[in-house]
């Protein structure tokens, strides 16, 4: 290809106008060529005011407005509909579409058109990997523009070792210290027989991730739990239907004494309540000095100045 290919990101959203204006900035910022936001509830301000931008399509995908008779209940589903239906349907004129989440944020070290251009002609996929945010409230020596990520090991031997040594209450029903998945996202080659783009993975036929590459040159911000009250209020659904619903995996292997996050989860509010929650979050998810420095001796330990606000400021000032 001699142009740099052009790129673009679909999305279903159920969020505050403010906080999807944030997310596309963010992307618009870096390149992207095309935003395909699905809005997975009633938001018509978040639709009327979004869809004024040309570099994004913005589809009201709520229960009365879904593309037919019948929406799945599961929002998982509908993330994966929505996903095939804007491969097919709204990617004309890209050459790579991304299916992240409005709490993930791209961060390429160089551009990302450059990064696909670079990879072999026979990839159909591309996977981003994640660093999940850590809370900077309360913690003096952090920036307050800073946001500190934990980052993982992609060997699943060495980040069990990792795990346990820097968790040392919990690391033994976590995955790399992660509330959240390990896997990343993909980036698809538009133009192909694509059956499904789901959360994590594409198929084509039967195949699934034909000729995936990484792109260690990009990491994916996950910010799923940056605030403590904020976790603490979205945990409810999370635990029931989200995240940490029940029909997902254990984190470790069962004959290892592994849990799933839900049964983990509840046993934790069953013996703890609220307080083992606080007690988690304050062990796993904030930036303490101790944890920070765990981290960064493992070389996991991240600090990147966002400046999402600043982005929103430039590319959607009535909402700054």
């Amino acid at each position: 290809m001699s142009r740099p290919p052009k790129w673009g990101i679909v999305s279903t959203i159920k969020a505050p106008l403010r906080e999807i204006a944030i997310f596309a900035a963010h992307h618009l910022e870096l390149g992207a060529h095309r935003l395909i936001i699905y809005l997975d509830d009633a938001n018509q301000v978040a639709f009327d005011r979004l869809s004024q931008h040309p570099e994004i399509c913005i589809i009201q995908a709520d229960e009365t407005n879904w593309r037919r008779a019948r929406r799945p209940v599961k929002h998982q589903v509908r993330q994966a509909r929505n996903a095939r239906h804007a491969y097919h349907r709204m990617a004309q004129g890209l050459d790579w579409l991304a299916h992240i989440d409005v709490d993930e944020f791209l961060r390429p070290l160089n551009p990302l058109s450059e990064q696909l251009q670079a990879l072999p002609d026979d990839s159909a996929c591309a996977r981003t990997r994640p660093i999940e945010a850590l809370s900077g409230e309360g913690i003096s020596d952090i920036p307050p523009a800073q946001t500190c990520f934990k980052a993982a090991a992609h060997d699943r031997a060495t980040r069990d070792l990792q795990t346990g040594a820097i968790y040392p209450t919990y690391g033994a029903q976590l995955n790399g210290g992660f509330l959240s998945h390990v896997a990343g996202k993909l980036f698809a080659r538009t133009g192909l027989e694509l059956t499904a783009f789901k959360i994590h993975n594409i198929f084509i036929g039967d195949e699934q991730n034909p000729g995936q590459q990484e792109l260690p040159q990009t990491e994916l911000c996950h910010m799923h739990a940056p605030r403590l009250d904020d976790w603490l209020a979205s945990f409810r659904y999370r635990l029931e239907k989200g995240a940490y619903r029940p029909e997902l995996g254990a984190t470790r292997p069962r004959v290892a004494g592994g849990l799933t996050m839900h049964e983990f989860f509840s046993y934790i509010l069953a013996e703890e309540g609220e307080q083992g929650l606080r007690d988690f979050f304050d062990e796993v998810c904030r930036a303490t000095p101790d944890l920070r420095a765990r981290l960064k001796a493992r070389g996991l330990l991240r600090c990147y100045e966002m400046d999402l606000e600043a982005k929103l400021e430039k590319h959607f000032p009535d909402l700054a």
